[in-house]
């Protein structure tokens, strides 16, 4: 899993890293940045199911100064903004709602994104790595995923096994953490 994370390092490309809760999607995502020709800029991480809906548009995309009640009176930078030249992690990305999937896709295929209240769009250079801890696939044939969004985000796909499907692995890390 290590040599196929670092072999896909260098490629500028979407990656979707799926596995059980604390199977460690964001350390290989991590691995996989710090490998990478923008690993000189930090990563910028996100948990979609962390924030409601509203907010969490407003924190992927950013916001105009007043764009809706209790905006920034200097508006916002969103999180795409802010991984310009660098790696968004989008963990749980099972969990966003499809009023955003959409937009997601739009901003993944143009390279552009465009904050709320605003007219002008902003071109932005990032790369997108996701993570699920659901199988993607079976939300997409429950109508709950989009397809042309699984479909754009699976381009470089790793799977991660839980420990217990790992047994060879127990005994280095015990020792490597002992």
């Amino acid at each position: 899993l290590l040599r196929m994370a670092e072999g896909i390092a260098g490629f500028d490309t979407s990656v979707l890293i799926s596995g059980e809760s604390g199977t460690g999607k964001e350390v290989i995502a991590q691995y996989i940045h710090r490998r990478s020709p923008r690993a000189g800029h930090e990563m910028i991480v996100i948990n979609c199911a962390s924030l409601p809906e509203n907010l969490l548009e407003a924190e992927l995309f950013g916001y105009e100064k007043a764009a809706f009640t209790g905006a920034s009176n200097t508006g916002k930078k969103g999180l795409f903004e802010a991984a310009d030249g660098s790696t968004l992690f989008l963990d749980e990305i099972n969990s966003l709602p499809l009023s955003l999937q959409g937009k997601l896709l739009r901003a993944l295929e143009t390279k552009t994104i465009q904050r709320i209240g605003s007219t002008v769009s902003k071109k932005v250079d990032f790369r997108l790595i996701s993570a699920t801890n659901e199988n993607l696939l079976g939300a997409v044939e429950e109508k709950r995923f989009r397809a042309d969004l699984f479909y754009r985000l699976n381009v470089l796909p790793l799977e991660l096994l839980p420990l217990r499907n790992r047994k060879e692995d127990i005994i280095p890390l015990a020792l490597h953490f002992l």
